[in-house]
């Protein structure tokens, strides 16, 4: 039985462009991400369109013409088999709250992100730059600035006064997945489908380098101080000038090969390596020493950074993808796909 995905709304609109494109992402417990995406060629004489898709998925099927609330059929023999999801008007993807707790920011998967405030709702800007989906954002410690990444594979900062784009890195290979702000924010991280976490320098624009290369996606990132006791390896070399903040700090990579990894931030030394029960989606700190990350199949994972032969503890509610961790008092709250 073949996947089934409706195009509705946003793919809708791409596809009624000749040329048109959207992206398409597929995921099942115990099983690799499937990316690809769909293009409009033209239309067939009967004024059909005439839609392909890339490696992986297979056109069964347009049902009626795509257009702005219209739908077609995509079916995807190969992987992921038995899932069926459905695509309807955008959908928000992430959100963030400022430190003073007065504004927040939500992306969303028809390019644009929102800045509104945390008291009513109301919208106070909208910020409009990226192509495709956004997928990650949050704001820098001044609660002025907000850090962005899409599909697009280009990561923005933003003025949330004026809505303005400041920056635009690029680098990347494939979309970015998640960021991390170092300190108060003269340096980012990011992490991308290419398999790669990258650190950014704000005020060159300019990317310092690559943290890791992992070979595999990288789901999400978190960045935090390390316990004195842990060994972050040595620099090959002198580390740039304009790197602020990196000593004595670990990054989390949650990837999709089913592996949790630490990594020295400043060294870019691989610390340890935890093989899991399906691909990681998400990770945190909760202190120096306690880490947490959540899989696709469910699992809650809690571990202690210096010793990570086996976790603290598996926390398993339901099968649903653990999609993100956030440290609350003495516990942590977690939100998963169901």
């Amino acid at each position: 039985m073949a996947a089934a995905l409706r195009i509705q709304s946003d793919w809708s609109r791409a596809l009624s462009r000749d040329e048109g494109e959207a992206w398409l992402s597929c995921r099942s417990p115990g099983k690799p991400t499937l990316y690809g995406s769909v293009t409009r060629r033209g239309l067939s004489s009967d004024g059909v369109p005439d839609i392909v898709a890339s490696e992986g998925f297979v056109v069964g099927e347009v049902t009626k013409v795509p257009r702005l609330g219209g739908e077609g059929l995509v079916t995807t023999p190969r992987a992921q088999r038995g899932a069926a999801l459905t695509a309807g008007p955008c959908v928000i993807t992430c959100l963030d709250i400022s430190s003073g707790g007065g504004l927040g920011v939500s992306t969303s998967t028809d390019g644009t992100m929102k800045i509104w405030q945390a008291a009513n709702g109301e919208i106070r800007r909208l910020l409009e730059g990226h192509v495709y989906d956004v997928n990650c954002c949050r704001f820098f410690p001044s609660g002025l600035v907000v850090l962005s990444g899409g599909m697009d594979a280009q990561l923005k900062i933003w003025s949330a006064e004026d809505a303005s784009c400041v920056v635009t890195f690029k680098g990347h290979k494939g979309g970015i997945l998640d960021t991390a702000i170092v300190d108060r924010g003269r340096n980012v991280l990011s992490c991308s489908r290419d398999g790669t976490a990258r650190l950014w320098d704000c005020g060159k624009s300019a990317c310092l380098g690559i943290i890791a290369d992992c070979g595999s996606p990288i789901n999400g990132i978190a960045v935090g101080t390390a316990d004195n006791s842990l060994n972050l390896g040595t620099p090959e070399k002198p580390p740039s000038e304009r790197e602020v903040g990196t000593e004595g700090k670990i990054l989390l990579l949650a990837r999709e090969d089913k592996k949790l990894q630490g990594v020295g931030l400043q060294s870019r030394q691989p610390v340890f390596l935890f093989v899991g029960s399906d691909a990681f989606n998400c990770c945190t700190f909760l202190t120096s020493t306690y880490i947490l990350a959540g899989t696709q199949d469910g699992n809650i994972y809690q571990l202690d950074v210096r010793n990570t032969n086996a976790p603290i503890q598996v926390i398993h509610r339901s099968g649903a993808p653990v999609l993100s961790l956030l440290p609350y008092q003495d516990g942590f709250i977690a939100s998963q796909g169901n």
